[in-house]
């Protein structure tokens, strides 16, 4: 399992292989994916049950959840049956309302960041056993770290494609206007900054039109 998340090229591959390997390891009914940004803000990347996102904007709007409580302080969450009175009424009447009766969640992080949560959902009652937690917590250590790696991967290549779209957008501005290099790119810098619109897509506009948006 370990080396093959390792092996997969990119961040999207990485969290399919992870959840293919969660659902094999631990019976339960989905799995899904969530990280975290600024400790409040989840984004599910991915999820075997499209519907698992309405359990994430539920845990956002209301402010609780066991995501939540896992990125702040809890290295994972076990919830035996979601129609029993809980911490976060809800997020379990939301889940019950899927048909997911218990969760399981581990906390994914590396050495000097917390990524985000690997859910577990069953559709039973006291469905995950001591021994599921542990094996939910290797699995997570594992992922954590390839996902952490193809994160910063994705990121490198993206900056590489951003950084050759505006070296494009200069040429161009370059040739129209009669600019030279360090013109060109303060013209898109400042066009940017007085539009609100990111460096990338001004230059992405520039390509796509050959010249400057009014």
């Amino acid at each position: 399992m370990a080396v093959l998340v390792h092996q997969q090229p990119t961040l999207p591959d990485t969290v399919e292989r992870v959840l293919e390997f969660a659902r094999t390891a631990v019976d339960c009914s989905a799995a899904a994916v969530v990280f975290v940004h600024a400790k409040q803000r989840l984004e599910l990347v991915a999820s075997t049950d499209p519907a698992v996102a309405d359990l994430v904007a539920t845990q956002m709007e209301a402010g609780e959840g066991p995501v939540l409580s896992m990125v702040t302080h809890d290295e994972s969450v076990v919830v035996d049956d979601t129609h029993e009175d809980g911490p976060w009424r809800a997020w379990a009447s939301a889940a019950a309302g899927l048909g997911y009766r218990s969760f399981l969640g581990v906390r994914l992080e590396t050495g000097d960041r917390t990524m985000g949560t690997l859910n577990l959902y069953g559709n039973r009652p006291n469905q995950f056993s001591p021994a599921d937690v542990q094996v939910a917590h290797l699995l997570a250590r594992h992922a954590a770290v390839a996902l952490a790696l193809a994160q910063k991967s994705d990121n490198l290549w993206r900056a590489v494609d951003a950084r050759k779209l505006i070296g494009q957008a200069e040429g161009i501005l370059m040739e129209r206007y009669d600019l030279d290099q360090d013109r060109a790119f303060e013209v898109l810098r400042r066009y940017s900054q007085d539009t609100n619109v990111k460096l990338r897509d001004v230059a992405q506009r520039v390509v796509d039109t050959r010249r400057l948006p009014e």
